[in-house]
């Protein structure tokens, strides 16, 4: 009877340390999953084709007669790293993203504000004219190149607002890069090129460009010649 007794008293013995090391390395296993959780590439799914159901009603907000002489175009690319939710909590709230953006900037005069006030002429064949400076007419993102290259989510999934931010910050660094680069510069070049052919055209023999025209001499009045008495 002792004997098993004895046998009870180590099989039970056995089975606590048994569930002790199972409780151990259990706990030991979820420190590890939670901690320093593995990274696990999980293949995409192949996405359906989206369906539209665009709106029969098109309204018209406003219509504007342009006149603007683009003269200068930049193809800018840009690679944009966004992230947010990263910290200690970056494994559940986590969020980063590597965006491939590609830009346009378009540059130009706009003639609209071009009138006879901006030209001054002289008779030796001169004309004199002033020329509105050159501005930004437009500065976008091309959405058909531009794409995610990588994302890396946490357990709650994506910000919904990450890749909008990003596109954001993309577009102002394509406008940032291009005025660098000096396209107001260029499309002012260009643009009196354009002017001058057309005043050469015109048949003026020489086009000055000033940011101020120059006050126009008077022809002097013509002397009166006296009769003399007879």
């Amino acid at each position: 009877m002792g004997v098993a007794l004895s046998k009870k008293l180590i099989t039970g013995l056995v089975v606590v340390l048994l569930l002790v090391w199972g409780w151990v390395r259990w706990g030991d296993g979820l420190k590890r999953l939670f901690v320093h959780p593995p990274h696990v590439e999980i293949p995409s799914l192949p996405q359906p084709t989206p369906t539209l159901y665009p709106s029969p009603v098109t309204v018209i907000e406003q219509v504007q007669r342009l006149s603007r002489l683009e003269t200068a175009s930049y193809h800018v690319e840009k690679v944009i790293t966004a992230e947010s939710g990263q910290g200690p909590l970056g494994f559940l709230f986590g969020d980063k993203l590597l965006l491939i953006a590609y830009g346009e900037v378009i540059a130009g005069v706009d003639l609209g504000s071009f009138g006879p006030d901006d030209v001054l002429t002289t008779g030796d064949g001169t004309v004199y004219v002033r020329m509105p400076p050159a501005e930004i007419f437009v500065a976008t993102l091309d959405n058909q190149r531009t794409y995610v290259y990588d994302r890396r989510t946490g357990v709650a999934g994506m910000n919904p607002q990450l890749e909008t931010a990003a596109r954001q910050e993309a577009e102002r660094l394509i406008l940032q890069a291009a005025l660098e680069e000096g396209i107001l510069d260029e499309a002012e070049e260009q643009a009196r090129e354009v002017l001058r052919a057309l005043m050469l055209g015109l048949g003026f023999e020489h086009v000055i460009f000033v940011e101020a025209l120059p006050t126009p001499t008077p022809m002097p009045s013509p002397t009166p010649t006296s009769t003399p008495v007879p």
